[in-house]
């Protein structure tokens, strides 16, 4: 398996939790949402599901240390 995948597999449930949870704080602020909020709440649970895969994708990577390492010791911050 490699780090990356690791990574991503470890962060996936914490950006899926922040992602519901964000969609279900909305849903029910929000009056428009909130009457409709049983045909609103499964929609919210799949593209959380399915907006992490990529969010996840891109985050795992900065975790690494090679990462930080590379943009500290580079001139003026990084890239």
């Amino acid at each position: 398996m490699r780090t990356k995948t690791a990574i991503a597999g470890l962060v996936y449930p914490q950006v899926n939790a922040v992602l519901f949870g964000l969609g279900i704080i909305a849903t029910l602020l929000i009056p428009t949402l909130k009457v409709h909020a049983m045909t609103v709440l499964p929609i919210v649970i799949a593209s959380s599901l399915v907006l992490s895969v990529p969010l996840t994708w891109w985050i795992a990577p900065r975790l690494r240390l090679r990462y930080w390492r590379s943009r500290r010791d580079a001139p003026y911050g990084g890239r």
